[in-house]
């Protein structure tokens, strides 16, 4: 007669020993890594003419081309 198969094989069992070292391993690396703080944006300051859309020659060209 055949014996149930059972769920915990060696295989399985020296797999969950494998991570669970990893995981140690991890946790007793991370906490000496102190994250870096990240320097804040600057600002930009606006161009002197306003900047932004303007409406050039080859947008005017685009323009034209759109009407039906």
């Amino acid at each position: 007669m055949k014996q149930p198969k059972s769920l915990v094989s060696r295989r399985t069992l020296f797999a969950g020993a494998g991570t669970a070292g990893a995981v140690a391993a991890a946790a007793t690396l991370l906490p000496g890594i102190t994250p870096q703080a990240e320097p804040a944006p600057q600002a930009k300051e606006p161009p002197a003419r306003g900047g932004g859309y303007h409406v050039t020659d080859h947008v005017k060209r685009y323009y034209q081309s759109t009407l039906v």
